[in-house]
């Protein structure tokens, strides 16, 4: 077996000579790892010493040729790399990942008709029920200026101004009525009263009310 922290006589004496056939090239590139050990700039590492440590146990136990086996083999490599637990647990994640994802486009296509069907019925109320809506809220708000319209400061006067030219008419022919004979006096006296006393009553409103809005 080979001792990972054996003495540099131990390493020399694995070492191929010069006169010995060069070993099998490795799988990797010679400059990847040149230029990571001339680079001046620190790496970051993405392994905890934990970890580091848990690796180096597992390659101290191999021999010389199993690790240049790791070194020249790229599947030996990739089936060693794939038995490391941290290995394992990034892909079982992944996998996970990957099903988790699948499982929800799953549920996606099958609520599609579900969501085409919303679509639709948000598409008939858009159209039918908010259409009526709206023609309702146009009633209504024609009746609202029909009313403030009417009640309006202008009209108020106006209809009280047709009111007490009515009177005044109603009182012309009551007079003529009663010039031709027509109504006695004692009922031309009470319908006369009560008709000019609504005549002022009116008047004295359309003038105190002109004067507020005016003023």
């Amino acid at each position: 077996m080979f001792n990972f922290w054996g003495s540099k006589e131990q390493l020399g004496e694995s070492r191929p000579s010069s006169s010995e056939p060069s070993p099998q090239s490795p799988w990797y590139s010679p400059s990847l790892v040149t230029s990571h050990s001339s680079s001046s700039r620190p790496q970051p590492s993405h392994v905890s010493p934990s970890e580091a440590a848990g690796i180096i146990s597992l390659l101290k136990d191999k021999s010389v040729d199993e690790l240049s086996k790791l070194l020249t083999d790229k599947n030996a490599y990739q089936q060693f790399l794939n038995s490391l637990e941290q290995v394992t647990i990034q892909n079982n994640i992944r996998e996970e990942l990957r099903k988790e994802t699948l499982h929800l486009a799953r549920e996606n296509l099958e609520k599609e008709p579900q969501i085409v069907e919303l679509r639709n019925q948000c598409r008939i109320i858009r159209t039918s029920e908010l259409a009526t809506a709206q023609e309702r809220l146009n009633e209504l708000e024609n009746q609202r200026d029909e009313i403030l319209k009417f009640y309006s400061p202008g009209s108020l006067l106006h209809r009280l101004q047709d009111a007490m030219k009515k009177g005044d008419e109603e009182s012309e022919e009551l007079q003529q009525k009663y010039m031709e004979k027509e109504i006695d006096t004692a009922a031309f006296v009470q319908k006369y009263k009560k008709l000019r006393s609504q005549y002022h009553r009116r008047a004295l409103i359309h003038l105190s009310a002109k004067t507020s809005f005016i003023g």
